[in-house]
């Protein structure tokens, strides 16, 4: 997902006022509350260009003035926060076993949202699903009276870098797709950025795009699913994505942890996929791919057989958690997807194996934050519409 701005000629003056208004509205979304002077400080900007960009962004609807704040000297100052009535963003998730929509405001409060089973496909026949369902969204009281500003796909396989095209989705089937051009056809009216990008890499920059307060410096998102994913974002401005030379980095349910062991759909032997995976539950327990993983599984807790298999699966979800401690250090760990509805019988030996082995190396007695989010229903999908908001806000467009 690019969205770095073009060249533009040295005095460019309507770049630059582009570029004062992205900076104050940035200071706003990660810092709701502050005045005029406070983003002068932060921003680094003479307050008369903050006067402006500030009026201009109010007259555009971008931000609202809020109460008058209390001033150490001189005279005080309104509140600013993002105007979440305007703009919407949306977000869709395409999973294995279903579609996933959310519509969001500014500030990532998701307006609407839509969740339907889908028995795996073909893209065309998935797109054309999707777009139905779009439009359904869009018809929504929620959304009346507001400006869509595009929306970002979330796919559950990498994306080749600088080119929305999916390079192998194992769990569908899918390879080399370009899944916004069979998009586009059915929803010509849709206007603003359409972006396209690995599921759990979206989940990982909403995570970090939408949080205010207190930003971690780094964040690895792990989605455990019907497959197993990980996203790596860093950087408070602008977070930047891990990608790797051929959009591979995060899959570590294609890391080998069993070297000879039971083949992957991805043709390997041995993935983590085959030991902790939605598919290798479904296939060690007889679940059919029609079934609903969780509700299945759910009554049948009290079974050996079940809890074995579970255990066995929250081991390697372990290793998983403790080899990205040790790849990519992140300020945080943050663990989502349907299998973490499974609960203590699959996560107590993952979070168990991770804390007793993530010291080891150094010594040290400071802990790594692992936060578990118990309904990622949503999560990639909204990190796609966070995608979206980045992108107008950084790149070259006329909103602003």
């Amino acid at each position: 997902m690019s969205t770095n701005f073009q060249q533009h000629r040295a005095g460019d003056l309507h770049f630059l006022k582009r570029l004062n208004r992205s900076a104050i509205l940035e200071s706003v979304r990660r810092s709701p509350g502050l005045t005029r002077a406070d983003i002068a400080t932060q921003a680094q900007l003479t307050k008369a260009t903050v006067g402006a960009g500030v009026q201009s962004l109010l007259q555009l609807n971008w931000l609202r003035e809020g109460e008058l704040q209390k001033s150490s000297g001189g005279r005080p100052g309104r509140a600013l926060h993002l105007n979440d009535q305007h703009f919407a963003m949306l977000g869709v998730e395409v999973g294995v076993h279903g579609l996933r929509l959310v519509a969001c405001s500014l500030s990532g409060e998701q307006i609407a949202s839509h969740h339907e089973p889908l028995a795996p496909t073909t893209p065309e026949i998935t797109a054309k699903r999707l777009a139905k369902r779009l439009q359904a969204l869009m018809t929504l009281p929620e959304l009346a009276g507001r400006r869509c500003l595009g929306i970002g796909v979330a796919l559950p396989g990498p994306i080749a870098p600088g080119e929305p095209v999916l390079r192998l989705a194992p769990n569908l089937g899918w390879r080399d797709v370009r899944f916004l051009d069979l998009l586009r056809p059915h929803l010509p009216q849709l206007e603003g950025a359409w972006l396209v990008d690995n599921e759990a890499k979206s989940a990982a920059f909403g995570e970090i795009y939408f949080r205010t307060g207190h930003i971690p410096d780094s964040l690895v998102y792990v989605s455990a699913g019907t497959g197993i994913g990980s996203g790596l974002v860093e950087g408070h401005h602008r977070p930047l994505v891990t990608r790797g030379i051929q959009g591979l980095a995060g899959e570590i349910g294609h890391t080998v942890l069993q070297p000879g062991g039971l083949y992957c759909h991805c043709g390997n032997r041995g993935c983590a996929e085959t030991l902790v995976s939605g598919w290798s539950i479904r296939a060690s327990l007889s679940i059919g791919e029609d079934e609903n993983l969780v509700e299945a599984l759910l009554p049948r807790l009290h079974e050996d057989e079940v809890r074995r298999t579970l255990h066995r699966a929250g081991e390697a979800l372990g290793v998983l958690l403790l080899n990205l401690h040790h790849a990519q250090n992140p300020s945080e760990i943050v663990l989502g997807g349907s299998l973490v509805q499974l609960g203590s019988p699959l996560l107590d030996p993952a979070l168990a194996y991770f804390k007793s082995n993530q010291n080891r190396l150094l010594g040290t007695s400071q802990q790594i934050p692992l936060r578990l989010i118990d309904d990622a229903t949503f999560i990639a999908a909204r990190g796609a519409a966070a995608q979206v908001l980045a992108s107008v806000i950084q790149g070259p467009n006329d909103l602003l």
